[in-house]
C-alpha cells in the first residue's frame, strides 16, 4: 500500500535521529495535510527497515500518533495506523512497543470507524502485531479486537474483508485457546460461506484462517467440518490460483491429521482423490500440503492407506519423489510412501511395483541428499521392506543395498522362500542364491540366521554349487582325478 520499491531507499538526513527530530514536530502542525504527510513519511521509513522502526520508537513518536489517532480525520487515521503497522511488523519487541504505548484500544476503536479505509488500516496493524506470538495475540484479543474484526469480514469492501480475515487468522494461529476465542465470536460460519467467493485473494485468506483454527485440536477441526465445508472446499483444489489450491490442501491436511474418523470423512467426500489430482496439476511447494495429507491419511489405518492406493496416490507420490528438485518435498513424498507401504504385504507391493524402492535407496545413499531426506528415505525403505513379499522388487537390493538395509531384504527372502516353490526356483535361476552365498555375515548374527534359513530351503549340493570358491574346488578335483584306464 504505502511500501517503497526495492530501489526507493528513503532519504535520511543526518542519520535516523535527524529525520525523526525533523518529522516529529510536523505531526503537530496546524495544517492537516502536513500532519498526514509527516505520518506517511514516518510509516514509509519504519516499513523499510527495522532499525528505522526502532528510531521511531526511540524518538517517542508512538504516543503522539496514538493520541492523534483518536482525534484526527480519516486521512490522518489511515496514515497513523500505517505507522503502527510498519513499526509492529518487524519483531515481537517492536510490536510490544506499539502495545505499550496504548495503541491497541485505539486501533480497535478505529475498526468501528465509518470509513472502510480506516478499518482496513487498523485491522492490518492488529494482524501484524498478533502474528508474532501468543502473548501479543492475547493482547489483541484482550483489547476486544475479535468481535470487531468479525463485523469487518461482513462488510462489502473486498480489501477490508481480506485484511480482517487475515488478522483473525494471525490471532488464531498460536494456541488452541486463542483459536477458541476466535471461534466463539462466530467466525467459522462466516468463513465457510466465503469459500466460494470469486475473489482469489480472499479465498486464500479464508482457507488459511480455517486451517489455523482446525490445526490445534480434534474439537476445533470437527467444528470446522460441521460448518459443511465438504464437498465445497474440494472445488478450490481446481482453482486457477495456485495459492488457493495450496491453502485448500493445507486445510484438508490439518483436519485429516487428527483422527481416523476425520480422515475417513475426507475419503468419503472424495477428498483424497481430489487432492491426488491437485498434486498432479501443480509443482514445487504448492504440492507439499497435499503430499503430507496422503501420508497422514495412510498413517491412521490399513483401510485408509488402501483408500490412498485405490485413488492412485502411489504413482503420483512416486513421481514427486523422482521429479521434484527440492529435498524437503522429496522427503515428504518418501515419508508418505513409507506410511502407505508399512501396513501389510499388499500395501508394500502396491508401493514396490511402482519401482519406488530403488529411487528411495539412491536418495538414502546419495551424499547430495539432505540429512532429513536420507533419514526419511531410510525409514520408508525399512517400513516397506519389512512387509514386502514381492520378491522381484526385493532382488535388486541384494546387489545394491548397504548392510543395514540388506539385513531386512535377506530377512524377507527367508520368510517367503520356505513357502513358495516357484519363488525358490526363480531365486536360483536369477542369481539370487549365488549372491546370498557371497554375503559376509558375522557368525551368530541375525543376518547369518536369515542366510541359514534360505540355505535350508535348498539341497546341500545346490548351496555348495553356488558358494564362492566351489568352481576352484571342482577344478582341483579334476586335477587330482585319475581316469580309469583299460
Amino acid at each position: 500500500m504505502h511500501s517503497l520499491t526495492k530501489d526507493q531507499t528513503p532519504w535520511i538526513p543526518n542519520g535516523q535521529t535527524g529525520v525523526m527530530a525533523l518529522l516529529r514536530p510536523l505531526l503537530l502542525d496546524v495544517v492537516p495535510t502536513i500532519q498526514q504527510t509527516a505520518a506517511l513519511a514516518l510509516g514509509r521509513l519504519a516499513n523499510y527497515k527495522d532499525d528505522l522502526a526502532e528510531a521511531v520508537v526511540k524518538g517517542d513518536i508512538l504516543p503522539q500518533l496514538v493520541y492523534s489517532l483518536a482525534e484526527q480525520n480519516r486521512f490522518y487515521k489511515k496514515a497513523a495506523a500505517f505507522v503502527l503497522r510498519a513499526v509492529g511488523k518487524h519483531s515481537p519487541q517492536l510490536a510490544q512497543a506499539v502495545v505499550d504505548c496504548g495503541a491497541l484500544d485505539t486501533l480497535v476503536i478505529c475498526l468501528e470507524d465509518f470509513d472502510p479505509g480506516v478499518k482496513e488500516a487498523a485491522a492490518w496493524a492488529l494482524g501484524c502485531i498478533a502474528r508474532h506470538n501468543a502473548e501479543l495475540s492475547q493482547a489483541v484479543v484482550d483489547a476486544g479486537a475479535v468481535p470487531a474484526l468479525v463485523l469487518c469480514i461482513q462488510e462489502p469492501e473486498m480489501a477490508l474483508k481480506r485484511i480482517a480475515v487475515s488478522a483473525l487468522s494471525d490471532t488464531a494461529m498460536h494456541s488452541p485457546e486463542l483459536a477458541q476465542t476466535v471461534v466463539d465470536a462466530g467466525v467459522i460460519a462466516h468463513l465457510a460461506q466465503m469459500i466460494l467467493n470469486p475473489d482469489a485473494k480472499l479465498k486464500r485468506q479464508v482457507l488459511s484462517a480455517l486451517s489455523q483454527i482446525a490445526k490445534h485440536s480434534v474439537d476445533l477441526a470437527e467444528m470446522v467440518v460441521e460448518a459443511e465445508i465438504f464437498p465445497v472446499v474440494l472445488t478450490c483444489l481446481k482453482d486457477k490460483d495456485e495459492y488457493v489450491k495450496k491453502n485448500a490442501c493445507t486445510l484438508i491436511r490439518e483436519i485429516a491429521k487428527h483422527t481416523p474418523e476425520l480422515s475417513q470423512l475426507i475419503v468419503n467426500a472424495g477428498g483424497v482423490a481430489a487432492v491426488i489430482d491437485c498434486i498432479g496439476s501443480c509443482k514445487g511447494n504448492i504440492r507439499l500440503p497435499g503430499i503430507m495429507l496422503l501420508g497422514y491419511v495412510a498413517a491412521h489405518s490399513e483401510n485408509l492407506a488402501m483408500a490412498v492406493i485405490i485413488s492412485k496416490g502411489v504413482p503420483q507420490l512416486s513421481l514427486c519423489l523422482s521429479e521434484e528438485p527440492e529435498d524437503h518435498i522429496k522427503a515428504a513424498a518418501a515419508w508418505a510412501l513409507g506410511h502407505i507401504g508399512r501396513h501389510t504385504p499388499e500395501h508394500a507391493r502396491a508401493v514396490a511395483v511402482t519401482n519406488t524402492l530403488p529411487v528411495l535407496l539412491s536418495l538414502y545413499m546419495s551424499t547430495e541428499s539432505s540429512e532429513d531426506l536420507q533419514m526419511k528415505s531410510k525409514k520408508a525403505i525399512k517400513n516397506i521392506l519389512q512387509k514386502c513379499t514381492y520378491l522381484p522388487a526385493l532382488e535388486p537390493f541384494l546387489y545394491d543395498a548397504p548392510p543395514n538395509i540388506l539385513k531386512h531384504v535377506v530377512g524377507q527372502f527367508s520368510k517367503v522362500l520356505p513357502h513358495d516353490s516357484k519363488a525358490r526356483r526363480l531365486f536360483v535361476t536369477s542369481g539370487g542364491l549365488k549372491k546370498v552365498q557371497e554375503i559376509k555375515a558375522e557368525p551368530g548374527s541375525l543376518l547369518q540366521e536369515y542366510i541359514n534359513s534360505i540355505n535350508n530351503c535348498y539341497p546341500e549340493e545346490i548351496v555348495r554349487y553356488y558358494s564362492p570358491g566351489y568352481s576352484e574346488t571342482l577344478l582341483q578335483r579334476v586335477d587330482s582325478y585319475q581316469p580309469l584306464t583299460n
